[in-house]
């Protein structure tokens, strides 16, 4: 029983990966590999000039992003930071509300230019959607990363929209941190690391 439980779950996640959606700004699917190259030429087009990574997430996407942010500096040489820091939040969920966790920092340090990776598994998470609003006011380039439910707002808020087909929190986790690595690791494959 534990075993056959434990294959099942590896084939799911494998399922699940090979039934990622990627659709551009205009909603048009992208396909897996193609869209996955569009992004990564665009964000390296962007942190190449100069510009910065953004990551925001709640909870575990919270620590998907900590963790990816400081991957793509520390490996991929891109200027790159998640704001999720306790005090920050505590600080702006006190004085303007948790709605506007990350739309205030973003609205505070994000350049025209600059990528904002938004990461939520419903896709729904209010600050997240706000944080992606000031970034499309700052002239950022977004990508998202969602599951759940198809019709999710994230899902169509993002230059590039990274959706798994899944409706429970460990399999899009999972998948969504195996998408920033994947995303970091062939750009350093194929391009070599280095922003600016």
């Amino acid at each position: 029983m534990m075993q056959e439980t434990i294959a099942a779950f590896y084939r799911n996640l494998a399922a699940l990966m090979q039934a990622v959606e990627v659709t551009g700004g205009q909603g048009q699917s992208l396909g897996l590999a193609p869209g996955m190259q569009a992004a990564i030429e665009a964000v390296r087009a962007r942190t190449g000039a100069g510009n910065k990574l953004m990551f925001i997430g709640n909870g575990a996407s919270a620590a998907i992003a900590s963790h990816m942010s400081t991957d793509f500096w520390k490996n991929g040489r891109m200027r790159a930071v998640a704001f999720n820091d306790s005090s920050v939040l505590t600080c702006i969920g006190n004085d303007y509300g948790f709605e506007r966790l990350f739309a205030e920092p973003i609205g505070m340090f994000a350049m025209p230019g600059d990528v904002l990776m938004a990461i939520s598994s419903s896709g729904r998470s209010a600050n997240i959607l706000a944080g992606v609003a000031r970034a499309r006011e700052k002239k950022c380039l977004v990508v998202t990363f969602s599951g759940f439910a198809p019709d999710n707002p994230l899902r169509r808020a993002g230059d590039f929209n990274f959706y798994v087909p899944a409706d429970s929190y460990g399999p899009v986790e999972v998948l969504h941190h195996a998408l920033c690595h994947g995303m970091l690791d062939t750009m350093i494959a194929c391009l070599g690391p280095g922003g600016a």
